[in-house]
């Protein structure tokens, strides 16, 4: 008797420890799903140091935390495929790090490991504000969220990084 309810106990506590990690890897399945498609947009917020670029990020998905996890990832993937517009304080338009529009495609595998989660993208980037929202940057949107994201990406060092790894062509490579 006493036997079972020692074995009870430790499969209660078992199953205590793997709801909190089986909702986790949910919410990173969730994310992983949202990021796949790519729906986001980027526009530069100020000049940033030597280097960087100072952007917001409007990521979406039906839930916000995941959405301002995911803002990381769509910032370097905007600054590598994208690019983004001038603003209206004087802010000049930056062009993508590639003009190839099939690059992605053609080094799926490295892409694919580059932005998984806890992948080398985080070294690019940092949240500016930890995290945190500003009142206007939190819209419902149908049933999910939009959330804007001011996120500082290290340009230089993911140019020179994909450079190193032969994804882009470097600048003094010629025509």
């Amino acid at each position: 008797m006493r036997k079972t309810i020692q074995n009870n106990l430790l499969l209660l506590i078992a199953i205590m420890f793997l709801i909190p990690s089986t909702n986790f890897s949910q919410a990173k399945r969730k994310a992983n799903k949202d990021t796949k498609i790519w729906r986001y947009e980027i526009e530069g917020v100020s000049q940033g140091t030597q280097g960087t670029y100072l952007i917001k990020v409007w990521s979406y998905s039906k839930k916000p935390k995941v959405a301002i996890e995911q803002a990381k990832k769509n910032a370097v993937h905007g600054v590598i495929f994208r690019g983004y517009e001038g603003n209206k304080k004087g802010l000049r338009p930056q062009k993508p790090l590639t003009n190839d529009p099939n690059l992605e495609q053609e080094k799926e595998v490295f892409f694919r490991d580059f932005f998984a989660t806890g992948g080398k993208y985080l070294k690019f980037v940092s949240l500016t504000n930890d995290g945190a929202v500003a009142a206007g940057d939190r819209l419902k949107v149908g049933k999910e969220y939009k959330i804007g994201i001011v996120v500082s990406v290290q340009k230089d060092a993911l140019r020179k990084d994909l450079e190193s790894a032969g994804i882009i062509r470097g600048l003094n490579s010629g025509f």
